[in-house]
């Protein structure tokens, strides 16, 4: 590990990673990378979780494809250096301006639920952002990280980018080195570890957890549409998504109604048959299924609860009568299973969700426009959604990150160039004359004059923009023959 290291921080030294013709060249590669190894990922990813080809194709080939494209676009016109306005308090003829540096080596860990997407999409913009990156997929997909280790390195340059394989022992031993940016997707407890790590060195992080996305249904809503949404999203990836619906709050004569329209919708979605449909997933292994299993227990189930070990199959489940303090309330569902929670009211769905910890996501159905605001200004959430689910993950222009307990950062478009880069403040000085005379009055020693005409300046606070450098030279050095001429009449005047 610490060769590698080593390697890929000697490879961002010589400077190779910097040029924006290499970025190019790299970012076309990565899409190069989807473009023709899609059936192999598609394949792998079935492998691994029985994902439905479209489902692969949709959300991890053609929404990385979308990605590279995107950056590759904007990119010219995010690493342009960025002059700033200035205020009275600086000197007309100062430059000073905004560059994006580059962290330098960055350890990216993807997680297993979407292999491709937690590491490519990532990547494509630590690379805009001209870093060396230390790439390690999950081992829990398989699959999928074989296919990303045997196939990635063929297309981009291997020396900036090696792609590393293995278990917690492997990532151990890397966050054992030293890194100058780590991101990082899955659970809070590991991330809880990523982030001590980091901690050693102050790395910068982004770690991108989960947490239990709730959902809140009123009776204004069109519930026909909303069993079907909330559904669509549990539904993908066989409810093994970041931000698929947890559990659902409502009052008891909402789910009265909700209930008849989800057995529905499953009915619709799946022909009748969810286990022999080929666009319902599988549980990812044996532990995770073990795991939704002991969740199960002791559970009023109202929809579902078909289960076959041997497949790992679990159809979707809507369970009713749920306390708060069962099993199933106290950690990521991260299956096809569905708590409802009855309460009141909008306000008693705001008190639950507050008194737990903050969500990656949050789902509100309603079309009660008072409730749409109590919501979004007395609930906190990495993301939130109105009337549909999870469907801000595909939204251009939105950053994708959580708060609190589901993360720190975010990324997506330009968000995960600026994740990558540092906002390096650079301000340049001449040695104008003209612009020493006026400047000199901050050197010591200090009178009550020269003291006051440095506050009275700063207090103005008028901003001078920069596209009009020649206007406000002239506007301050009137201003210093003003001061000057004042000082040197009021002299004359005591004598």
């Amino acid at each position: 590990m610490k060769t590698i290291v080593a390697k890929t921080e000697k490879s961002f030294d010589s400077a190779r990673t910097l040029p924006i013709a290499f970025r190019k060249k790299q970012l076309s590669a990565l899409l190069n990378f989807f473009e023709n190894e899609e059936n192999a990922l598609c394949d792998a990813l079935y492998t691994d979780m029985r994902r439905p080809y479209f489902e692969s194709k949709i959300f991890e080939i053609e929404g990385g494809k979308r990605e590279i494209r995107h950056i590759l676009k904007n990119l010219d016109n995010w690493i342009d250096v960025h002059n700033n306005e200035k205020n009275i308090t600086n000197n007309c003829k100062d430059v000073f301006f905004i560059t994006s540096e580059p962290y330098g080596v960055v350890l990216l860990i993807g997680t297993w639920n979407y292999p491709l997407m937690t590491i490519l999409m990532p990547l494509a913009g630590a690379i805009a952002g001209g870093n060396c990156v230390v790439i390690k997929p999950s081992e829990v997909a398989e699959a999928t990280s074989s296919v990303i280790s045997r196939l990635l390195p063929k297309y981009i340059d291997n020396d900036c980018y090696p792609v590393i394989t293995g278990g917690p022992k492997e990532t151990t031993e890397l966050l054992q080195n030293r890194f100058d940016y780590i991101f990082y997707t899955g659970s809070s407890q590991v991330g809880k570890i990523i982030y001590e790590a980091a901690s050693k060195y102050l790395t910068p992080v982004t770690l991108e957890l989960g947490g239990k996305s709730p959902v809140y249904v009123d009776k204004t809503a069109n519930l026909k549409l909303t069993a079907k949404r909330i559904l669509w999203g549990k539904g993908q990836n066989c409810g093994q998504v970041c931000i698929a619906p947890d559990y659902v709050l409502c009052t008891p004569e909402v789910q009265a109604k909700l209930l008849g329209f989800m057995e529905d919708a499953i009915k619709e979605f799946y022909n009748g048959s969810v286990k022999t449909s080929k666009d319902f997933g599988r549980i990812i292994n044996q532990r995770h299924f073990d795991r939704l299993l002991k969740l199960l227990k002791n559970q009023n189930i109202a929809i579902g609860g078909h289960t076959d070990a041997a497949e790992r199959f679990i159809s979707p489940t809507i369970l009713i009568d749920v306390r708060p303090e069962d099993p199933i309330m106290q950690e990521e569902i991260f299956g096809p299973l569905l708590p409802i929670i009855n309460v009141r009211n909008a306000q008693e769905a705001i008190d639950f969700i507050n008194a737990r910890e903050k969500p990656l996501a949050l789902y509100l159905f309603t079309n009660d426009g008072n409730v749409k605001k109590d919501f979004m200004e007395r609930t906190s959430s990495g993301g939130m959604v109105i009337n549909d689910t999870i469907m801000h993950i595909v939204a251009d222009g939105l950053p994708f990150g959580g708060v609190g307990n589901s993360g720190i950062g975010a990324y997506k478009g330009k968000y995960t160039f600026d994740t990558f880069v540092h906002k390096k403040s650079v301000l340049s000085k001449s040695f104008n004359p003209l612009q020493e005379k006026i400047e000199s009055v901050k050197y010591p020693p200090m009178t009550p004059a020269s003291a006051k005409f440095i506050v009275d300046v700063a207090k103005s606070n008028i901003v001078i923009s920069t596209r009009y450098l020649t206007h406000a030279l002239m506007f301050a050095l009137g201003v210093a023959v003003t001061v000057s001429s004042y000082y040197i009449n009021k002299k004359l005047n005591e004598k």
